[in-house]
């Protein structure tokens, strides 16, 4: 290691103020810290210290979706070699098979078998949303002339799990360009967007492209193959039509049909756990989208429908499919674009739930209700946390004026 440290300090001198690539010292900047953590300190009488900083929240972050990745790249295995195997749906030997075909027996009993399959489609998409994620963030750091975020780091990865399994690459680049460059870095880069970048996103593709990015043929890895979520259902045929083709169990576990990372509400319960413990999820956010779901399922649950199947939906269905927990663990909690206030950060949790059920019963057109019910609470997170300091201000002058 004494020659890396080497390297970068004879390396340095050209990057810096008075060098000949001055300009590029975002690019040199973020190559080291890969490799070591910055030295430098705040100095001053008004500061915060602390051991935490930017670089270890992001990293936390990345790290605390690992697990709902890796059972996404087995549960994307497991839907096509059962489909393959049971229901007797047809490869079409595009190019995945070329290293599919290398390490895979096609057998839905193998774990690794699943793994194989399911990485060979993931890490492509992963690769391609880290390269150009990565190249939007240096593009606009060296125009701007400051250090390139671990932000990016984040956005990457999940905007890549929260892609369909077959999700064209050039599509993939597409939306995490626009998630970006339109929800981010024209607002001044991480810290001072208002919308969360992977859910725009998202969003964006999934107006744009909705025959790629929703409907019953993108969720699993085989073309043209079949298989309704759990959500297309429900409008359909209600709770019966769910549990006769799912039990709980397995929503909760995640052998289910979705997005590469949304469908395990266990694994992705274990990032939570991690982000809540280390204090970078607020669990008043977190408490007030849970609170938020039960009552207005319970109140949907409690009018009824004739015509709506979507109302018998119980809130302990509605925490466990499509993008709820996924959304609420990584997207939710999200500190920037969310609400800054204790008070706020209820609220902003409770209009969340109530929009998630809201879009998903009143609305099944768009049964993916989280992804829009947290796009719009950011809208309303800067308003919210407005008139909650207005209220702490005006309740500090009444207690001056006694």
């Amino acid at each position: 290691m004494k020659f890396l440290r080497k390297f970068f300090d004879n390396l340095k001198p050209s990057f810096t103020e008075g060098g000949k690539f001055s300009k590029y010292f975002p690019l040199f900047d973020v190559f080291e810290n890969l490799f070591y953590s910055s030295d430098r300190r705040t100095f001053g009488s008004i500061h915060v210290r602390d051991s935490i900083d930017l670089q270890k929240v992001m990293v936390t972050v990345w790290l605390a979706a690992f697990p709902a990745m890796f059972y996404g790249m087995y549960n994307i295995g497991f839907q096509a070699l059962t489909a393959l195997q049971i229901e007797g749906a047809q490869t079409t030997n595009d190019w995945h098979f070329i290293f599919i075909n290398l390490l895979c027996n096609y057998d839905p009993n193998s774990i690794w078998d699943c793994f194989w399959y399911g990485a060979c489609y993931f890490i492509p998409i992963y690769l391609v949303t880290f390269i150009v994620g990565i190249a939007w963030e240096m593009l606009f750091a060296v125009v701007r002339g400051h250090e390139i975020s671990e932000g990016a780091f984040v956005t990457t990865i999940l905007f890549a799990l929260c892609c369909p399994p077959d999700a064209p690459l050039w599509q993939v680049a597409l939306g995490i360009s626009f998630g970006l460059v339109v929800g981010k870095e024209i607002f001044g880069g991480t810290g001072k967007n208002f919308l969360n970048p992977a859910l725009t996103g998202r969003a964006f593709m999934y107006f744009a492209y909705p025959t790629y990015w929703s409907g019953d043929k993108a969720w699993v890895a085989l073309d043209g193959y079949s298989s309704p979520t759990i959500l297309g259902i429900g409008p359909q045929e209600g709770l019966v039509g769910i549990t006769n083709n799912y039990s709980w169990w397995e929503a909760f576990i995640g052998s289910i049909p979705g997005s590469v990372g949304e469908t395990s509400t266990l694994f992705i319960l274990i990032g939570l756990l991690i982000l809540l413990y280390t204090r970078i999820a607020s669990w008043r956010i977190v408490a007030g989208v849970l609170i938020g779901t039960l009552l207005t399922s319970l109140l949907f649950n409690l009018f009824g429908s004739d015509s709506n199947p979507m109302y018998e939906i119980p809130f302990h269905w509605h925490v466990v499919i499509g993008g709820y927990a996924f959304g609420l663990a990584f997207m939710a909690v999200e500190p920037v674009s969310g609400s800054h206030t204790n008070a706020g950060r209820w609220v902003y949790g409770i209009l969340i739930g109530l929009m998630v059920v809201l879009i998903r019963v009143i609305n099944p057109a768009f049964p993916e209700g989280m992804m829009l019910a947290i796009l719009f609470a950011n809208l309303f997170a800067p308003l919210i946390d407005y008139y909650v300091q207005e209220r702490n201000i005006k309740s500090r002058k009444k207690k001056v004026v006694v």
